[in-house]
């Protein structure tokens, strides 16, 4: 007809919604809301209220992809042939009435010793025409570890900033023993030397990203 169509789910799971990414404009993840949802959703269909939201899951864009999950293991599997292996939706995705930009990363030392921290900093702007929060979001990776397989990334911190039109913050992120320790094949916590890959971004794929090295402590 025309006319625009906005879907509103209403579900506990990820629900597999190919043909709506494609076909429908604009889509709200609402989850099981209470006894208030239809305000709610009324607000931000009306403009009255600028979502900030993030999903705390992967929505996946095939069956084959599933079990979908952004801290996965690194694998040669490279997934079906005539399909794409992105997510449709990753973890931590989620737009609003406005648009954010993530630069400027940078560490306060590029080399700490397994006991110490270090401060990273990124500057996130707001490039739209509203006010609006944005989810600033702290993915690790430990590049090579000599004890057991490492996921590609895993969520280790975020902040939820409000800002408006054209304002620039600085987000301060602390990284240390507890950002980059693991449990190792005795199940005790550990942290390994070596190069760890920073990642700051508004989602789990679109990420700034600066290396970080770990030196062992002198005998």
């Amino acid at each position: 007809t025309g006319k625009p169509v906005i879907l509103l789910l209403l579900n506990g799971r990820p629900a597999s919604i190919n043909y709506a990414a494609e076909h429908i404009p604009a889509i709200i993840e609402g989850w099981y809301l209470g006894q208030a949802a239809g305000t709610a959703v009324a607000g931000v269909l009306f403009g009255d209220t600028n979502p900030g939201g993030k999903l705390p899951v992967t929505f996946p864009r095939s069956v084959g992809q599933i079990p979908a999950y952004y801290y996965h293991k690194p694998s040669a599997r490279r997934g079906y042939l005539f399909t794409s292996k992105e997510p449709l939706f990753p973890f931590g995705y989620g737009l609003s009435y406005t648009t954010f930009e993530f630069g400027n990363l940078r560490l306060s030392a590029g080399k700490m010793r397994l006991d110490e921290t270090v401060s990273l900093f990124v500057e996130v702007t707001n490039t739209g025409s509203r006010a609006g929060d944005e989810v600033a979001q702290l993915y690790i990776r430990d590049v090579l570890s000599e004890k057991v397989t490492r996921p590609v990334k895993q969520l280790k911190g975020f902040q939820r900033i409000s800002l408006q039109p054209g304002e620039t913050r600085t987000v301060e992120f602390t990284v240390g023993p507890e950002q980059l320790r693991f449990l190792d094949e005795s199940m005790q916590w550990t942290v390994e030397p070596g190069e760890f890959e920073l990642m700051v971004g508004g989602n789990s794929q679109e990420l700034e990203k600066i290396v970080l090295e770990v030196a062992a402590d002198e005998p």
